[in-house]
């Protein structure tokens, strides 16, 4: 973490590089702390090389994106590359702490929550800002902050919450118990949504309002077993009039779908599509690199019309593999990549109602993401069925899209069952990544996960 820690401001944010994300016009010249919160458009500036780090290099989408990695690590994804690349370790669970891969996850996060600190202090700090214009950057920071840290503790376990960019504070910090990191997220998230508004500030839907603070909340209460505020937190977001329920299969994942709730703009210049697209789609047999496993593509019920559409297969001399398909890569209709959508807001109102005794509100949404799927309604009817239903339908919607998978087998502590039969390297501990070696020896008070 230590080598980051002076980035942000050093570096003056990458201005340019950020321009065509947020579409607004930045400087040329790098900028110091003070002078980037001397007006909005430098002060979203900051805000603008965040995403940036989000959709390129940091978690979220791309070559070094949880929908790879942890496809990779769980269930969902074969590897049929060199196994001196660092991606055969997250197949092979044989991770270590000095993995590159890791280290670079760690870093980087941790880089994006210098960089939202940066922001949130110099909000606070500017004289030139309009209370409005102040709301907005914070709230975006305060999340940002807790979705990162969000990650973060179901990859590592217990880490540091970094509120602040003191470098002395920051080298020696402490790891929090997992239960104490969650009240911080979820003290980030009631205050950026406090700050923010329901609009949305770009009409692309790439910038987070009210509601998407209200989805990562209600995550964060599943997570945790609070069912009653998992369930009025996806409410909120399914009552709104801003997002519409659409049949067609088709239109989820275009860029103007009304069931997208934050979704992260490609970066331009050459690249007009969702990064997903280049990672997965492949047109040789053998795959060059990666496929779905034929354990997910044989979990799908017959005429499951996500089977059909948002799957694609190439077959030679009567072997067929399979790649995720729900990102096309067609230059002509660009896609964006969506983090957040109202299918999964859905699943986790209908896994909250499971637990309090809410059978018909349970099967009713359960039953709105089969219909779209051509599916009939199910017949589970008390809380284990249930619970097996929703894992099963959580695992042929949401598949490769930001460890969702994963986090899954993880959170219900069904990842040794599932995974032991599948990995001949599968071992208990493997439900925490290790800390990197180089935040041990340079952070004396963080301590290794067991099996480490």
């Amino acid at each position: 973490m230590k080598k980051y820690i002076l980035k942000f401001l050093i570096i003056g944010l990458l201005i340019t590089s950020c321009s065509d994300f947020l579409e607004v016009d930045f400087p040329d010249s790098q900028l110091s702390g003070t002078q980037i919160f001397e007006n909005e458009a430098t002060a979203n500036a900051a805000l603008a090389n965040v995403y940036s780090e989000l959709r390129d290099n940091v978690l979220i989408t791309g070559d070094q994106g949880l929908s790879l990695y942890m496809g990779l690590y769980a269930d969902e994804l074969d590897y049929y590359g060199f196994i001196q690349n660092s991606r055969y370790n997250f197949y092979s669970n044989s991770l270590i702490p000095s993995n590159s891969s890791i280290t670079s996850i760690w870093n980087g996060a941790y880089n994006v929550i210098y960089e939202t600190n940066s922001i949130i202090e110099g909000v606070q700090n500017s004289v030139s800002l309009n209370s409005e214009q102040k709301n907005q950057i914070k709230g975006e920071a305060l999340f940002l902050r807790g979705l990162v840290h969000f990650y973060l503790v179901n990859l590592f376990g217990n880490i540091p919450y970094v509120k602040s960019t003191d470098y002395v504070i920051n080298s020696s910090i402490e790891q929090m118990s997992e239960s104490e990191i969650y009240e911080n997220i979820i003290s980030d998230l009631s205050s950026s949504k406090e700050l923010l508004s329901t609009d949305y500030i770009s009409g692309e839907r790439i910038r987070p309002n009210k509601f998407t603070v209200s989805f990562l909340l209600s995550k964060v209460y599943l997570y945790n077993n609070q069912w009653e505020l998992a369930d009025a937190e996806s409410s909120t977001v399914i009552n709104s009039d801003l997002y519409i329920w659409d049949e067609n299969i088709n239109n989820i994942f275009q860029k103007e779908s009304a069931t997208t709730i934050w979704q992260l703009k490609p970066a331009g210049q050459g690249f007009n599509n969702a990064l997903e697209a280049n990672t997965f789609i492949f047109y040789t047999i053998p795959p060059p690199d990666i496929a779905l496993t034929v354990n997910l593509i044989n979990s799908f019920e017959e005429n499951d019309l996500r089977r059909l559409n948002w799957i694609g297969e190439i077959t030679d001399n009567n072997v067929t593999f399979y790649y995720p398909y729900k990102y096309k890569g067609n230059e002509d209709d660009p896609q964006y990549s969506i983090i957040f959508r109202l299918a999964e807001q859905y699943l986790i109102r209908a896994e909250a109602r499971a637990h309090l005794n809410d059978i018909s509100g349970s099967q009713s949404d359960i039953n709105k993401i089969r219909s779209r799927a051509g599916l009939p309604n199910i017949t589970a009817n008390n809380l284990e069925e249930l619970i097996s239903a929703l894992v099963q339908e959580r695992k042929v919607e949401l598949f490769t899209e930001q460890g969702n998978r994963w986090f899954d087998l993880k959170r219900l502590d069904i990842a040794n069952n599932i995974l032991s039969p599948l990995k001949p390297g599968w071992n208990s501990t493997d439900v925490l990544f290790p800390i990197p070696e180089t935040e041990i020896l340079t952070n004396s008070n963080l301590q290794q996960n067991p099996g480490y």
